[in-house]
Order: structure tokens, then sequence, then C-alpha cells
């Protein structure tokens, strides 16, 4: 498509004046490239409605190449001169058929010539050119390094060798860290995680291989298998980054990293531990940006986010959460801390650690081994005149008596424990000590948490899923004859694995007379869950039923992260 007809196919479809093609063709001439591209540069249209316009025009799909991961064995089936020739990149193949986006699909000899090198049918999807030349450069380079990085250091001499574990040269490994080699393979494993949206990274010896894997969606993948020679530099050179001792490999350490990525800040949380064949090393990414304080987004259905709501509105009380690690508590506590945060309020907040900077609240860090314990920090947030005070977390009778007693004398408490559900919470205060008649005076709500993954858009289709499964994991034998569940089939945007993205599920436990008296009286949990079930307070499982009718999940996803209870 020539640049003319594309301009003045925009101005027909109104998303550009002709003015503003005038000024695109203007540039165009005294600078080259593409029109789209062009128009884009100079803010007249957007991307996506390029991509979305091309697609009517040329009756094939868009594709938003950014949320695209792209599998390497892919990328070798067109040679990286031949896609910048004709500006397409390959994504994906299904039987014979390979997906190529393209910022032309009209262009015959571009998919003629995919088609000689490669043997499949070719099935084009259009993106603007410069999501594919961003793309290019990408997975191409990344792709070339990568491999480049296995041969060269597959023909040095056992001079990279890991360490043993009796001693290790520290000026070799100082050097070994600073070669561009390492540098550049570090860059490319944070850049690569950043890019796909991961959660966690995991670098891992063993005793022939040395892997790396991302947690995506709060999924483990391998994505890399580095010559395990490069263990101990790519090791080092992350702990030098995070200010830890390189000489120390029989500890676990922890340290942090900050990385500038695209005018975004992000935070990561770097722990090692020593395994059999070397250290093992995981970092948490922390994106300030991708953190969500709006409550009414976090997946609560109406009623649970109306208790919560009511909970932490109240002057005094204590709220606890509960859930793994990794199910969203932290999300859950900031965004009700942003709630609540206010210029007429004192909000103070004992961490371990701190995850993210929130403005207008005093953040402390927890430090054990200068006694600075949760249990000190709260005896002096009382004599800071606070209004909210959040504590990371509850593990012993110390702390849960002073959080209990501030929650008595006025004050909104927040918090999480360690228990399986919302409920045996209270059983896990009396167990610390706490007396029962103190549990059940203090507490306001409890809640229970856990992430499920969702659905992709883009590729979700009905699944049937057999009645009786229905009816054992929850639904009535009525609802199993009529829900309608869905599966994702998997596309480009998902990497294939049907899902993108997680939402909570929630057990909200707002305490009433009637529950607090049970506390009171000793009640076990089976009884406290029939009082829950009779106020209509939904448990986990319930929760994820929900979530499975709205079409949000699966049964497998909600199976996987729920007990019946």
């Amino acid at each position: 498509m020539s640049s003319g007809r594309l301009g003045e196919m925009l101005v027909r479809a109104n998303l550009i004046t002709s003015g503003q093609l005038d000024d695109a063709l203007a540039l165009q001439k005294s600078t080259g490239g593409r029109i789209g591209s062009i128009l884009v540069k100079l803010g007249y249209v957007s991307e996506d409605q390029i991509a979305s316009f091309l697609g009517r025009q040329y009756g094939v799909p868009p594709v938003d190449l950014s949320k695209a991961a792209i599998d390497p064995e892919i990328l070798k089936l067109v040679p990286a001169e031949v896609a910048r020739k004709y500006l397409l990149i390959p994504l994906g193949l299904a039987g014979s058929a390979l997906t190529v986006a393209m910022a032309d699909p009209s262009d015959i000899f571009a998919i003629d010539e995919v088609r000689f090198i490669t043997g499949h049918n070719i099935q084009p999807m259009v993106a603007p050119d410069t999501s594919i030349q961003n793309a290019l450069n990408r997975y191409y380079e990344t792709a070339g390094f990568a491999r480049n990085l296995v041969r060269d250091f597959e023909q040095k001499e056992p001079g990279m060798a890991e360490p043993d574990q009796r001693g290790v040269d520290l000026a070799e490994l100082y050097r070994a860290t600073e070669e561009a080699p390492v540098v550049k393979l570090v860059n490319l494993i944070l850049t690569d995680a950043i890019n796909k949206g991961a959660s966690d990274i995991h670098l891992e010896p063993y005793e022939k291989a040395f892997r790396i894997r991302f947690r995506l969606d709060g999924v483990l993948y391998e994505v890399m298998a580095p010559p395990l020679t490069l263990h101990a530099a790519v090791t080092s050179r992350i702990k030098i980054m995070a200010r830890l001792d390189i000489a120390e490999r029989r500890m676990p350490q922890d340290g942090r990293i900050k990385v500038k990525m695209r005018e975004r800040e992000l935070d990561l949380r770097v722990s090692t531990v020593p395994t059999l064949f070397g250290e093992k090393v995981v970092m948490r990414l922390l994106d300030r940006a991708s953190l969500e304080l709006d409550m009414s987004k976090l997946g609560f259905e109406p009623e649970a986010l109306a208790m919560l709501e009511k909970a932490i509105l109240a002057p005094y009380g204590m709220i606890l959460v509960t859930g793994p690690t990794g199910s969203g508590k932290t999300t859950t506590l900031y965004s009700a801390l942003n709630r609540l945060n206010r210029i007429g309020t004192n909000i103070m907040t004992a961490e371990d650690p701190i995850e993210y900077n929130l403005s207008g609240i005093n953040q402390t860090q927890v430090k054990s081994d200068i006694g600075l314990t949760f249990a000190a920090l709260l005896r002096s947030f009382l004599r800071q005149d606070p209004d909210i005070i959040m504590v990371g977390e509850i593990r012993d009778f110390e702390t849960a008596e002073i959080a209990i007693k501030a929650a008595l004398t006025g004050h909104l408490v927040l918090s999480t424990v360690h228990t399986n559900d919302a409920l045996s919470t209270v059983g896990r205060l009396i167990s610390m000590g706490v007396p029962a008649y103190l549990v059940g005076a203090s507490l306001s709500l409890l809640l229970a948490q856990r992430l499920v993954r969702k659905l992709c858009v883009e590729c979700r289709e009905e699944g049937p899923v057999p009645a009786s499964t229905l009816e054992d994991i929850g639904f009535s034998s009525q609802e199993a004859e009529g829900v309608t569940c869905y599966r994702g089939k998997g596309c480009i945007a998902c990497r294939d694995t049907g899902y993108r993205g997680r939402i909570g599920l929630y057990e909200v436990v707002l305490l009433n007379e009637q529950m607090r008296e049970a506390i009171l009286n000793g009640a076990s949990v089976s009884e406290l869950r029939t009082l829950q079930g009779k106020y209509g307070m939904r448990s986990l499982r319930e929760s994820g039923l929900q979530k499975i009718r709205e079409g949000v999940t699966t049964v497998e996803e909600v199976i996987r992260v729920t007990s019946l209870f």
C-alpha cells in the first residue's frame, strides 16, 4: 500500500485531516520512512488506531506485539535479514500454518519468500511498522545474543567453571562479573522478565544444568538454560548489583536492586540460598506502576467489598488478612490504606520488607537483628499519636497482644496471619495465647484470599464440563446443568497458555454479635463456618464458583487454589 493511498484512506475514515496528511507527507519527503509511522510520531493517530484500521482494510486480524511472547524456535524459521527486509516477524506455528505479523499483508512477494524459506503456509496478521521494528530489535537481537553467548562460553577453557565449596578466587570472580557477555546476560534476563510481566525470577543450579525460570501469572515457566559455567559469574553479578557479599556462599543473603526501564523504576528484591550445587537466586519484581490501589478492581464481589469498606471506615477494630505467599495480601492492605490515606489521618506501618513506598504514609522497616521487631515498633507507634496501624504480620503472642490492645483502645489495626481460611485465624490467635474474649472483642473483619489466573479474552471459548464435576466442586445439581463454563484455547497474546493476568478470590467474614458470642463460648471452626453461611458470607470456594459463572476463570483454576469446605 503506497503512502499516498494509506494517507487518503485515513483521511476518508476521519482518522486524520487533510492538513495533517500534508504535514506527514512533507516530513516523509525530508526524512523518509513509512507514512503510518510518521503519523504516529506526530501524534495524529495512535498505533492501535493504525493497526485496527489496517486490519479492516486488509481483512486480517491486527495483533498487539507488545503483549506477544514469541518462542525462540519460531524465530529461527525466518532469518533476521528476511524479517527486516519485508518488515515482518513470525509469531507462532499451528499445524502447517505459520502466523506472521506484517506491516503490509498485501505484499505477495514477502509472503511467497517466507513460504519458500519455511515450507509453511503463511497466515498474515497486521501490526504497525514501528511495533514490528521494535519487536525485531527485541527478539532477534535477544535470540542472537543468547546463541552467541552459549557458543562463546562453551568454547572457553575450564577457567570459568563453577568453583567448588572449599574456596573461590575472588579476583577472578570479580573480573568475570565485569565481562561484557555476563553483564549483557544479566541485563537480558531482567529486561525479558519485565517485558513478559514476570513477578519472580529463579536462577537455579543443578549438577549438570543451569536453569532460569520466570513466574508468570503465578506459574513457573523455564525461559533459558545458559551454560553451567556461567552460574558463578551471573550469580556474583547479581549479588554485586544487590550489594551482597560475593565471598559468602554458605549462608542466605537478602538485598535489593533498583532498575530503571523506559521511564519506569522497579525494585528487585533479591534472595540467595545455598543448595547442593551452588547458590540459588530468586528475584521478586516490584513495579510501583502495576500496583492496583483501587479496591473495586481487585475482584471483590459487591457484598464482600461492602463489608470490607464498612470495616476499614470504622474508627477502631482489627482487620486480619490471610493467605499464602504471593496471594495478594500486600496489595489488599495497601489498597485499604490508600482508601484511608487523608491529610487528617496518621497512618503508620511496620513491614518486613517494605515492598512499595506509599506517599503520605509513615512506613518503617523491621530489623530483627538490632531488636527492631514488630512488637517493638508497635510499642513505639502507640506513642506517635496514630489513627491507623498496619503490622506486616502477626506471628507471636507479644505482637498479637499489643495489636489487640491497640484495636481496643481506639485504633484501627490491619495485619496478616498465616492460616488456610478466614475463620481458622480465630484458632491461630487463641493458640498463640490470646484469650478468646480478647479475640472476639477486637476482631472486626477476617479476610482470606487466593489469586487465580484469568482466562485470556482473546482466545476464550466455551468448554463444557461434566455436570458431575460441577456438582463435586459445589454447584447445585440444577445449576450444574445450566452453567456455561469456558476455557482458553491459547493464542499469541497469552503465550498459548489460555490465561492472561490474575484476579482475587475472597472470603470476607464481618464479625457480628452472634459470632463474637460463639468465639467467647469456645466455638469450633466448623460451628463458626455454619454461622458464616447462615449470614450469607461466601467461602473461598464459593467466590471461585462465582468467577466461573462470570466466565472469568476455569474450574481447574478454582480447584487448584481452594479447598471445598
